[in-house]
């Protein structure tokens, strides 16, 4: 599985889930509603950026911090991420990106190693991120087959009803 995207950078370390979509906007119910305050603590004009874009977020350590908020990744996920390559997760917020469709991938580093702007792609399967801007190659352990699929269904939910209607 490969997602093709445009990098959103920010380097900063312990982005929280307030800061990634502000407890104000907790009353918002619709995803597409949602996704007009993404990252709206830490950039207001992260939406204005990731308009009309399939984007891969590169961020610093402990990303998702602060809460177990699924509006943050629902947020970030009808903005158009499709990926978010970190130093690091909050491991809640590392599975609740799983269970929303989005790849979360760890690679130590990653900040250091792409730019704002870069067109990439990364091969889930393989363990790849391909910088197309810059001509590079950076590898990551790829997740587990298991995770793969959940994000190849769009999130946790399509993954169970596939799997009950073929009868596993």
């Amino acid at each position: 599985m490969e997602i093709k995207g445009v990098c959103i950078k920010y380097p900063d370390n312990n982005i929280s889930t307030d800061l990634i979509f502000p407890g104000k906007y907790m009353a918002i119910l619709e995803p597409e509603e949602m996704a007009k305050h993404a990252m709206e603590g830490l950039d207001p004009n992260f939406v204005e950026k990731a308009k009309g874009k399939d984007v891969v977020l590169v961020v610093g350590r402990n990303f998702g911090c602060g809460s177990s908020r699924e509006q943050a990744v629902t947020a970030l996920k009808h903005s158009g991420v499709k990926a978010i390559l970190a130093e690091s997760f909050a491991r809640i917020y590392f599975r609740n990106a799983i269970n929303e469709g989005i790849a979360a991938i760890e690679i130590p580093g990653i900040t250091e190693k792409i730019d704002e702007n870069d067109e990439l792609i990364i091969e889930l399967d393989r363990g790849i991120v391909r910088n197309l801007t810059k001509g590079t190659e950076i590898q990551f352990k790829p997740l587990p087959e298991f995770m793969l699929d959940i994000i190849r269904s769009g999130g946790l939910i399509e993954y169970v009803k596939k799997k009950i209607s073929s009868g596993q």
